[in-house]
């Protein structure tokens, strides 16, 4: 029967070896049955696996698990939601500090000075990316120690890459990537954030997490680039929005190629534009950063312009 339990009771049930190793046996027997799907055991199952004087002394701990970090169905006992969460971050020793991996050189470009030579590192726990002509961060996103263990440097930046690209997509919809809550988004001048002048960013988006509090926040046009037209406008243009390092993409705001204007005020309208060879995906954004709609527009060359 499921009970509500305070916070420090909640994670006090996890001090005894005998209740991680029953969370361990129900992931075990999850991955046994080589499914997806929920992983049950029945009471005299988990006995034969879990070291235990005897049972009265598992049913005891079944009992106490049961509610928060199990459930029990006609007998049998599965996962639920927090128990399986539990256990993964468990298997995957997500509860140490990630292994140092020293300082890895990556392209990309610092949006401060436009020099593109950068380097990763491991920064309070964050994969960190500065330029190393003027020093100033380019880039910084979390790490996680299984994500950093026994990758070489160039699979660990592919990691973080494909993470935040994940991460970024379910934004668009308002979905934390951390807690699936709700996300309130709003779009924020770069004049009422501390960016200097020489940074050329007019726009940007801030999301916060109504639940777990987390807090994100990018240039407008950057978060617009996730959006499936632009991922497939950039695609036929031979870049992999999905595949490039956010600190990749700040060339095109270097560059012009993309940029952001308010074209309305009343209903806020926001304008994107994303420019590739002749052709301009452009992205119309309300006060939310939600995408309304699209065009594509095919620019003249400047003979065209001359003639």
């Amino acid at each position: 029967m499921e009970t509500e339990r305070a916070p420090e009771d909640v994670f006090g049930l996890l001090s005894d070896e005998i209740r991680l190793d029953i969370l361990r046996t129900v992931a075990l027997a999850q991955q046994e049955a080589q499914k997806t799907g929920i992983a049950t055991l029945s009471f005299s199952e988990i006995y034969d696996r879990v070291d235990v004087d005897n049972t009265s002394k598992l049913s005891y701990h079944l009992g106490e698990l049961t509610g928060t970090f199990l459930r029990k169905q006609e007998g049998d006992y599965a996962f639920t939601h927090a128990g399986e969460q539990l256990v993964r971050f468990l298997l995957a020793e997500n509860y140490r500090s990630p292994e140092s991996f020293g300082t890895i050189e990556t392209r990309g470009y610092c949006l401060y000075c436009g020099e593109s030579a950068l380097e990763a590192t491991l920064h309070e726990q964050y994969f960190f990316v500065r330029c190393t002509d003027c020093n100033r961060p380019a880039f910084s996103y979390r790490v996680r120690p299984a994500q950093a263990r026994a990758r070489t440097d160039s699979e660990l930046i592919e990691s973080v890459i494909w993470e935040q690209a994940g991460d970024f997509v379910k934004m668009r919809q308002d979905v934390c990537p951390d807690c699936a809550g709700d996300l309130d988004t709003g779009v924020i001048d770069a004049e009422h954030v501390a960016v200097p002048d020489s940074v050329p960013v007019s726009f940007a988006t801030r999301s916060e997490c109504q639940q777990c509090l987390r807090f994100m926040s990018v240039p407008l046009t950057h978060a617009a680039a996730y959006h499936p037209e632009s991922v497939a406008f950039h695609w036929e243009h031979g870049v992999d929005i999905m595949g490039t390092g956010m600190w990749e993409l700040h060339q095109y705001l270097l560059d012009g190629t993309w940029t952001a204007e308010r074209t309305a005020k009343d209903p806020v309208e926001y304008r994107v534009e994303l420019r590739r060879d002749e052709t301009s995906l452009r992205l119309y954004l309300d006060d939310a950063a939600g995408v309304k709609r699209t065009e594509r527009v095919q620019r003249r060359t400047q003979r065209e312009r001359r003639s």
